[in-house]
């Protein structure tokens, strides 16, 4: 399995939109904050809002948004919206491997790590991510 920047950079920007949902948010300021390149993070974004994760809207109020609410988006859904496949063997999907031989059973190993990898992923919410930063916010201190 491998986690690309594209899907780093998309979950820490959800959590920045996650972070403060009343208001919209620029590119600008996520990039900032996150420290993302920005012209990197304005494709992530475009890929985030074609999945229905983030959504927009121009003009001197614009921004973005969460296309949903935070405990409803999951890290397996971002995975999944930026880099499709979970786990790849040689740029495919593990899904209709099959091997002869002395391999024929290492397919189905692959296939648990995919199915594994999935259910952690899909167990951890932006909220829950967000609950475990204020968890380790020494009180007093607000999260910026």
């Amino acid at each position: 399995m491998h986690i690309s920047a594209k899907a780093d950079y998309a979950t820490r920007a959800l959590l920045e939109l996650a972070r403060e949902p009343a208001r919209p948010l620029t590119c600008e300021s996520i990039a900032s904050s996150q420290g993302i390149p920005f012209r990197f993070l304005k494709s992530v974004v475009g890929e985030l809002r074609k999945a229905g994760l983030v959504r927009s809207q121009r003009g001197c109020e614009g921004g973005y948004w969460l296309g949903r609410p935070a405990d409803r988006i999951t890290l397996l859904d971002v995975s999944r919206a930026i880099d499709g496949e979970l786990l790849t063997l040689r740029g495919e999907s593990v899904s209709g491997l099959a091997y002869p031989g002395a391999g024929a059973g290492l397919p189905e190993v692959w296939r648990r790590v995919e199915a594994a990898a999935a259910g952690i992923l899909q167990g951890v919410t932006l909220t829950s991510l967000l609950a475990d930063e204020a968890a380790r916010t020494p009180a007093g201190r607000g999260a910026s």
